[in-house]
C-alpha cells in the first residue's frame, strides 16, 4: 500500500494510520453496490421488474404447489411493503413492461404453458390481453415501442424451449406478426433469451435470439430475414442490446460457463460478422446482463454463485478498419471490473435497473430472497 501511494505522488511516511487512510480513500472512490433492503419470499422467484415512474417493483414466480404468482411491493421508509399478490394457474416465467405507454404501465408475461398474457397491475384478476403463444415454457420476453422508448408500434417478442421466437402486436389477437422456427429438417433448440434492438425510426427493428447451444441469431424484422449468426460454444443465458431505440451499437452475450462477450454492432464484415471481445468473471454460469440505463457503457452480470459484476466497456481509438482486401471490419474496445459483491449462495436469476433512479436496482436469487440495491458514484466513473 504504501508503495502504491508513493507511486500515486503521494508524500508521506510509513505509519499505519496514513497507509489505512489512503487505502479506504482509494476503495471509496469505486462505486459500491449496497444491499438497501432484502426480503424472504415464500416462492421461488423467477423474475422482477421495477414499475416506471414509481418507487414499485414486481416479482413473478411460483409456488411449490405448482401455480403462479405475481406480486407488487412499493418501497416505504426503507422497507419493502406488498401491495398485492394474485395467484395464477401456471408459472410465470418472465416479465416486461417495455411495449405499454408510460400512462398504462401494463405488464406483459410468459409462463410455463407458453401463455402470453398482459395485466393490468390495478386490476390484475383477467388478463387484457391473452394468447397460447408457443407449445412449451417461454423462457424469455421483451418489449419495445413503449415507455416511449424505440420508435414505431409496441410490439412483444418470446423465446421459447419449443425452438421459436416470435413477435407479438397487442393490437393484434391471436396470431404473431412473426416467427422464426426451426426450418424442416434443423433440429430444434431450446431459445433461452431474446432482446430488441435497432428500433432507430418507424422501419427498422431487430431480434437477437440466444439458444442452449450457444448459437446467437439476429434477426432483421424489416426484411423477415436472419441479417447474422455466431456460435459462442456456451448456452447462451442472456443477450441484451445497451440500448434498443438507436442504431446498433454494442450487444452483449453472457453464457453458462461465466463468459461474457461484447460485440459492436456498429460494422458487420460479409465473412467476420461484428467484432467482439469476451471476457470470463464468473466461476459459473451468468445468469444475466442489464445495462445501466443513465448509461448504456456501463453494465451488471449476474452469476451463479451469488455475485453481482459491475463492468465499463471502453470504446478503442477507432471503431473501425479495412481488412486486407480494403473491407471495412470492427475494432473491439475493452472492459474494466468497477466492482463486485456475492450477495447469496444461489443464482441471482433476475436483476432490474431503475429507469428513474440512476444506481438503483432490484435482483432476486434462488435463495427466495428479493433485494434492492443502491449503487454509488456511477455519475463519477
Amino acid at each position: 500500500l504504501v508503495r502504491r501511494a508513493r507511486a500515486a505522488g503521494r508524500k508521506f511516511g510509513d505509519s499505519c494510520d496514513e497507509v489505512v487512510c489512503f487505502a479506504m480513500s482509494t476503495a471509496f472512490e469505486k462505486p459500491q453496490i449496497i444491499a438497501h433492503i432484502q426480503k424472504g419470499l415464500n416462492y421461488t422467484v423467477f423474475d422482477c421488474k421495477w414499475i416506471p415512474c414509481s418507487a414499485k417493483f414486481v416479482c413473478v414466480g411460483n409456488f411449490a404447489r405448482g401455480v403462479g404468482v405475481l406480486q407488487v411491493y412499493e418501497i416505504e421508509r426503507g422497507e419493502l411493503r406488498l401491495l398485492r399478490e394474485i395467484e395464477k394457474a401456471k408459472p410465470i416465467k418472465c416479465g416486461t413492461f417495455s411495449a405499454t405507454s408510460l400512462q398504462q404501465r401494463y405488464l406483459a408475461t410468459g409462463d410455463f404453458d407458453g401463455n402470453l398474457h398482459i395485466w393490468n397491475l390495478e386490476a390484475p384478476e383477467t388478463p387484457l390481453y391473452s394468447v397460447k403463444g408457443h407449445k412449451e415454457i417461454i423462457n424469455s420476453i421483451d418489449g419495445v415501442g413503449g415507455l416511449e422508448i424505440g420508435e414505431g408500434a409496441p410490439e412483444i417478442v418470446t423465446g421459447s424451449r419449443d425452438g421459436t421466437v416470435k413477435v407479438w402486436d397487442p393490437r393484434q389477437k391471436d396470431i404473431p406478426v412473426a416467427n422464426m422456427e426451426p426450418v424442416e429438417g434443423e433440429t430444434k433448440r431450446d431459445c433461452w433469451t431474446v432482446a430488441f434492438g435497432h428500433a432507430c425510426n418507424q422501419q427498422e427493428r431487430v431480434v437477437c435470439a440466444g439458444y442452449d447451444n450457444g448459437d446467437i441469431k439476429l434477426f432483421d424484422l424489416r426484411n423477415m430475414s436472419l441479417r447474422w449468426e455466431t456460435n459462442i460454444k456456451n448456452g447462451v443465458c442472456s443477450v441484451e442490446f445497451d440500448r434498443k431505440d438507436i442504431v446498433m451499437n454494442k450487444l452483449v452475450a453472457t453464457s453458462l460457463e461465466g463468459k461474457f462477450h461484447v460485440f459492436d454492432m456498429r460494422t458487420q464484415h460479409p465473412t467476420k460478422g461484428f467484432a467482439s471481445v469476451s471476457e470470463k468473471a464468473h466461476k459459473s454460469t451468468m445468469w444475466q446482463v442489464r445495462h445501466l440505463p443513465q448509461d448504456r457503457d456501463i453494465f451488471m452480470t449476474t452469476g451463479g454463485a451469488g455475485n453481482l459484476h459491475l463492468w465499463k466497456y471502453e470504446y478503442p481509438a477507432q471503431r473501425s478498419k479495412k481488412d486486407s482486401e480494403g473491407v471495412e471490419m470492427g475494432v473491439a474496445g475493452s472492459v474494466s471490473l468497477l466492482q463486485n459483491v456475492t450477495l447469496s449462495t444461489q443464482p441471482i436469476s433476475s436483476l432490474d435497473w431503475s429507469p428513474d433512479k440512476r444506481g438503483l436496482c432490484v435482483c432476486t436469487a434462488f435463495d427466495q430472497t428479493v433485494r434492492v440495491l443502491i449503487v454509488t458514484k456511477l455519475n463519477k466513473v
